[in-house]
């Protein structure tokens, strides 16, 4: 815990920094100031076409036993409006909000990264605010440049938790060599609650950590480990989790990239939200566990607007409660993508979002469905 006493005690030195550059005119040398604050905007839109095949099942994937389901309809899935403020060399303010949340109740919501950051060196980097904290592959991954629609399912199970997703807390991050093997770590420490809570909903608080290890830098080979502990209303809870990414160039225009992850822990968020007298007496009896698999096959083309045609498929289990009343829900997301630009600037996806469960429950979002998707995206 001291490094996090040491970043809410440590004060914030604003500064402008000073660089050299070479000047064009021949006879004399210019010192050009590097001047802050330095801003940098950035932008998201998601706009989508849902058409949903299931039996009653509306696009958001909820069943209606009374057939009174909307099964098709446009939606602005995000409206990602940000801005990165660097005041020196060593600080920077990163606010991102989503205002795609207005169109249903937006408590709790909007605000999304509202963080401070100070950079020592490339050991160690201080973060507090509101935050992604590093706890698996997709927490390190913007939502707009992932090879699927969406993140996956144990993502946002394990957002519920307060280990990913937006959470409130501060972090310690950094890289360094293990010999030839370079590592990245991140430690953090969190309320727990979710984005834009007042308060922690208790006195507990969930320590996490991520260490990443390069194993091989031709093909991009990464491999993830997780881990976390802490409180909830005086209850231990626990997340572990393993991943694994690389990237293949098969020819100069075709590559492969290929990510796993697999993730187990405490579901506390589910075992508060059932009647007591529906639960049993231990909260670790209430455990989640999830993997999937995400290949991904790029091509370069290059032809007019046209940058690069890419093809996934996304499979996935994941279980909220394998210990009691087990309920697996199986996802399929083959997608097709034309980008267009550099980096995901415009970005045309079609697919579909397949669940499967071990049982469905009529009346609820836990239900097999179908859903197409066609997903515009574009980015600055």
């Amino acid at each position: 815990m001291p490094i996090f006493f040491l970043f809410f005690i440590t004060p914030t030195f604003l500064h402008a920094q000073g660089d050299l550059n070479q000047g064009a005119d021949t006879d004399k040398k210019e010192i050009e100031e590097v001047k802050y604050p330095q801003f940098q905007l950035k932008g998201l839109l998601q706009a989508r076409y849902l058409e949903s095949f299931g039996d009653n099942v509306d696009v958001l994937g909820t069943h209606h036993s009374t057939g009174d389901a909307v099964q098709s309809s446009f939606d602005i899935k995000r409206m990602r409006v940000g801005l990165n403020t660097k005041l020196s060399e060593t600080t920077e303010i990163v606010i991102l909000v989503n205002l795609a949340d207005f169109k249903s109740d937006p408590k709790g919501k909007v605000l999304e990264n509202a963080y401070g950051k100070y950079t020592f060196n490339k050991y160690i980097a201080l973060t507090g605010g509101q935050f992604r904290p590093a706890f698996g592959i997709e927490e390190l991954v913007p939502v707009d440049i992932i090879k699927s629609f969406d993140f996956s399912n144990q993502y946002y199970e394990f957002g519920k938790n307060g280990w990913t997703s937006f959470q409130i807390g501060a972090s310690a991050t950094g890289a360094f060599d293990l010999g030839k093997i370079p590592v990245n770590y991140a430690v953090s420490v969190l309320n727990g609650n979710g984005k834009n809570a007042e308060m922690d909903k208790d006195n507990g608080k969930q320590f996490s950590s991520r260490w990443v290890f390069g194993l091989s830098k031709e093909h991009k080979i990464n491999l993830g480990l997780n881990g976390g502990f802490g409180k909830v209303f005086k209850e231990d809870v626990f997340a572990i989790g393993a991943d694994i990414t690389s990237d293949f160039k098969i020819t100069d225009k075709l590559s492969f990239d290929l990510q796993i992850e697999y993730k187990q822990g405490t579901n506390h968020n589910l075992y508060y939200s059932l009647p007591v007298a529906n639960r049993t007496d231990n909260v670790a009896d209430y455990q989640m566990r999830g993997i999937y698999f995400l290949p991904n096959f790029r091509y370069v083309v290059n032809y007019n607007k046209l940058t690069a045609l890419e093809i996934s498929c996304r499979y996935e289990t994941f279980d909220p409660s394998y210990k009691v009343d087990s309920n697996v829900r199986t996802t399929y997301t083959p997608m097709i993508s034309l980008e267009f630009g550099k980096s995901y600037t415009g970005r045309i996806e079609m697919g579909f979002e397949i669940d499967r469960f071990d049982r469905s429950i009529p009346d609820t979002s836990t239900y097999n469905d179908n859903l197409f998707l066609i997903q515009l995206q574009l980015r600055i």
